[in-house]
């Protein structure tokens, strides 16, 4: 469970899994008298009712137990005289000696359940990472009562995708639909294991689409009103034709529980991690090199552009893939290879489709006109992410000051910062409250690297650049690094 900007999303695997799960159908054929499982054939839905969707579709439904062994965290005793706090008497080490940090923890077994669906015959399960990726056991439990147990074939956490698989044959299954000509509007199934209950379907509605809700770097999901609870994580999500066209990860849970508010993530992404865990374990995903940020009015007008569309490229990786093709910082990216960007979390999720070690085409935005690169991109690691967003995009404009005041950025500063040597820049040692540069989340500590695309080495360097941008108009353009990352933000002097 996460909690952003006062709201919490849950995902629930371990000791609950937290979506609404839908189930997949099959029939079966025979032929020289062997019985051999096939996908089903969509149902026809008899007006106000979802009886026959479910009917057709609920056998490919599973249950997923898992458990795994977790260290129990130490117990401590300690000791203090009432009004001394923080006091240790001389027995504290004896009782620590029999449950202090540094002898053998005790180990205890946690247990948790979600859902799952097949999508083969063979016995291959879609479910979530957050159910079964970190399982040490795995056991399926199919609608007819058989439990099998499974084994973990790939996952990936990025996108809460799991595959697991059973040694089965002839098992019901379904397919992915396609989640792109999904409407908001439509009506779709959900069927799980919420609670332990075994086979659960509910109905509601796609309320939405594209949400962000800050759980991953490729967040584009479904949001639901279908009613989804604990234990219903990794299942799926079906069209009133009996496809899957997404798989439940998370709710929206102020108080707990279920309000109505479910995210799934969209069939046509989840298919393709799906595929790669199949054929490979892991996903393969190309790597960019950027970190970028979204674009505000202030910044598309300090850039010229008409449009807060593309993605800003507030720093390259150096020697990395957009290095080496042209890529410069205080570029906007907006299109790549023909696919129009008009966010970085767009960026972000396109260039993680792209094939690792192709070529691709990166439109940019610099100098007041576009310009077209070429870049060879590379394959991101595990850790890391294909484009990063930075964080602490752009707030609202404030008062009629920049309220910054400006120190030198010295050897004890970078130390104590934890900065590279090379860097250069001029310090920010205050922030007044209220003032543009506070509304648009500057802080002490931060490090003023550029002025309006004209790099500053010196408080001095900054002041005149800043003097400068005040004469010819009525903002600045900085490039402002925090740790061991940067973005971009745009101050008004009006």
């Amino acid at each position: 469970m996460a909690e952003q900007s006062n709201k919490r999303f849950a995902r629930f695997g371990w000791l609950a899994g937290a979506i609404g799960v839908a189930v997949l159908g099959f029939s079966l054929l025979s032929f020289n008298g062997r019985t051999v499982a096939q996908p089903v054939a969509p149902p026809t839905v008899s007006s106000g009712s979802f009886a026959d969707v479910i009917e057709s579709v609920s056998s490919a439904v599973v249950n997923i137990a898992v458990s795994k062994v977790e260290t129990a965290e130490p117990t401590v005793f300690q000791f203090s005289q009432p009004g001394v706090p923080g006091q240790r008497l001389p027995f504290n080490d004896f009782f620590e000696f029999f449950g202090g940090p540094n002898q053998e923890q005790p180990q205890r077994r946690s247990e948790g359940q979600g859902s799952g669906f097949l999508i083969d015959a063979s016995g291959y399960i879609v479910t979530n990472n957050h159910v079964a990726g970190d399982a040490d056991k795995i056991t399926v439990t199919l609608q007819d009562g058989r439990k099998l147990d499974a084994a973990l074939i790939g996952r990936d956490p990025k996108t809460d995708l799991a595959l697991i698989k059973v040694d089965a044959e002839d098992l019901p299954y379904v397919a992915f639909g396609d989640s792109n000509r999904a409407r908001v509007g439509d009506w779709v199934v959900a069927i799980g294991n919420p609670f332990g209950l075994g086979g659960t379907a509910t109905a509601g509605i796609i309320s939405a689409r594209g949400r962000d809700i800050q759980s991953g770097p490729y967040d584009d999901y479904l949001q639901l009103d279908a009613p989804i609870n604990f234990g219903n994580s990794g299942g799926p999500v079906f069209n009133v034709a009996g496809e899957v066209i997404g798989v439940n990860t998370a709710i929206f849970s102020p108080n707990g529980g279920n309000i109505g508010i479910g995210f799934a993530i969209p069939a046509n992404q989840a298919k393709e991690i799906v595929a790669d865990l199949k054929e490979n374990g892991s996903v393969e995903r190309g790597w960019l090199g950027v970190q970028i940020q979204d674009l505000d009015e202030e910044l598309a007008d300090s850039l010229g552009l008409n449009s807060e569309r593309g993605a800003l490229v507030a720093e390259v990786v150096g020697d990395g893939p957009a290095a080496k093709g042209g890529v410069q910082s205080g570029d906007v990216i907006t299109h790549f290879n023909d696919v129009e960007i008009d966010s970085s979390r767009t960026l972000s999720r396109t260039v993680a489709g792209a094939a690792p070690s192709k070529p691709a085409k990166v439109t940019v935005w610099r100098d007041g006109r576009s310009r077209e690169l070429n870049v060879e991109l590379g394959e991101a690691a595990q850790t890391e992410q294909v484009a990063a967003l930075n964080p602490g995009g752009a707030g609202q404009q404030g008062g009629t000051v920049l309220g910054l005041t400006l120190r030198p950025l010295t050897d004890e500063n970078r130390a104590r910062l934890g900065l590279p040597n090379d860097v250069q820049g001029a310090l920010v040692a205050t922030v007044v409250p209220g003032s543009p540069a506070a509304e648009k989340g500057m802080r002490p500590g931060d490090i003023i690297t550029r002025v309006n695309q004209q790099n500053v080495a010196s408080v001095g360097e900054a002041a005149a650049a800043l003097n400068a941008a005040k004469a010819s108009g009525d903002r600045a353009l900085l490039l402002v690094r925090r740790a061991d990352s940067q973005r971009f933000v745009a101050l008004s002097f009006s």
